[in-house]
């Protein structure tokens, strides 16, 4: 039996959305999911990586550029944060860490769902491939404040149809 990619677009945007509501204290508005092309290179510079295991097979990642990385440090850390340091990866790979912690009570089999510590990239419009031919990587941008977007990607390796 295949993986429905569609069961996990609206939870992943509401854990998202909650996410950022009660931890960061931001409104995060969901734009439209779109599958993400893994070799165009993205105007991101941090991206953290969270993979999953067990009955799901894949990955969640948040990416964004570095200004919002560090805006968003410096509400949970307390500001003085100007470039991507300590801070600014361990904020931004806390925040992977919660949605993706959140979201297994809310997917099929999310009980058997394993989680990794997150991994961070950083570097200038870094882009996320996956080596499976199989996994599709489901990108949604989310706004916050009045011009800074996030993207959450949720890349799930599909089991063939038998």
């Amino acid at each position: 039996m295949a993986v429905e990619l569609n069961n996990y677009v609206e939870p992943f945007v509401e854990v998202t959305v909650n996410t950022f509501k009660e931890f960061v204290g931001l409104d995060a508005s969901p734009r439209h999911p779109h599958f993400l092309d893994p070799d165009k290179g993205m105007e991101w510079d941090i991206s953290a990586v969270i993979g999953l295991s067990g009955a799901v097979k894949g990955a969640v990642i948040v990416s964004m550029k570095a200004d919002l990385a560090i805006k968003l440090t410096n509400i949970l850390a307390g500001e003085g944060h100007t470039e991507i340091d300590a801070d600014v990866v361990d904020a931004i790979g806390e925040i992977n860490n919660i949605i993706a912690g959140n979201i297994k009570p809310k997917v099929p089999n999310g009980d058997k769902i394993v989680i990794s510590i997150p991994t961070i990239i950083k570097g200038k419009e870094h882009s996320i491939a996956w080596p499976s031919k199989q996994t599709r990587i489901l990108c949604i941008p989310h706004k916050v404040y009045e011009d800074d977007i996030f993207h959450l990607m949720v890349a799930i390796e599909l089991e063939p149809e038998k």
